[in-house]
């Protein structure tokens, strides 16, 4: 789909839509992005599941894998989203982008589009990584109702952080620097609850890691899937770890998305 095909909508539903659909098209000729990010992220669950996981306690009653692939899930969010920032500055290399400035077309629509396809992206990879974590052991202990709103609430993180992602790739310029640029992104991974309790880390590193949103994010899942903050250890009420986690969502979104409307306003 070209730049001249998107032209031809000019509205703004119809400029995203047709946008995200380039950019879907975009992700089945390139089969490596949409496995590339689930094979790192299965790769880290196999070796803390499997390597680690013994001499990991979660300091709370459900068992490791329960604990830990809630966490994996939500920063299956970041392993696919990097993906995405080397694609949009392929885009800005090559020249579409500046096509598409030159178009009649809502600008900040192009965007949308773009974080709409990566969050459908995420949303694929999240889903393969449940299957995954159900085939090594992970059951959740919650109503169905429960595990569907801890999956929204993954993909609603997914569209916030596509912000983020579209932002280093338009920074960037290029594939490679924004591979480089998207490695900021990885001690939100690291550091959080996601893999081990926050409570087992250094001190100087707690506050971080217990206030961050990956870790808010992860609480608020993870508290869904196993019949609510008791079972996993937490001190606050399932509806508290979702307010924040929406909060989180809506300043990260706000912020990102003005500035890479800012910054796709600017021609090289």
């Amino acid at each position: 789909m070209s730049a001249t095909t998107i032209a031809r909508g000019g509205s703004y539903a119809t400029t995203a839509l047709q946008t995200a659909r380039r950019s879907l098209l975009q992700f089945f000729r390139t089969p490596q992005i949409l496995v590339m990010g689930t094979v790192q992220g299965a790769m880290f669950l196999l070796m803390f599941r499997y390597v680690f996981g013994g001499a990991i306690s979660t300091g709370a009653p459900v068992s490791y894998v329960d604990f830990l692939v809630p966490g994996f899930l939500v920063t299956a969010i970041l392993w696919t989203g990097m993906g995405a920032a080397g694609g949009i500055a392929e885009d800005v290399s090559s020249g579409v982008y500046d096509r598409l400035r030159s178009l009649p077309v809502p600008r900040s629509a192009v965007l949308v589009g773009r974080t709409i396809a990566d969050t459908a992206l995420v949303a694929w990879g999240v889903g393969i990584s449940g299957a995954l974590g159900f085939a090594v052991g992970f059951r959740a202990h919650a109503p169905i109702t429960h595990v569907i709103l801890g999956f929204l609430l993954i993909i609603v993180g997914a569209a916030a952080f596509a912000w983020v992602f579209v932002t280093i790739g338009l920074v960037a310029g290029n594939a490679q620097a924004a591979q480089g640029l998207s490695m900021i992104i990885i001690p939100f991974s690291f550091v959080s609850s996601a893999n081990v309790p926050v409570s087992s880390m250094p001190g100087w590193m707690q506050p971080f890691a217990a206030n961050q949103p990956i870790t808010v994010i992860i609480n608020a899942v993870r508290s869904l899937m196993q019949g609510g903050p008791a079972e996993v250890g937490l001190g606050h009420s399932t509806g508290y770890w979702i307010a924040l986690s929406l909060l989180w969502c809506a300043g990260i979104a706000l912020v990102f998305a003005t500035l890479a409307t800012l910054r796709f306003g600017r021609r090289r």
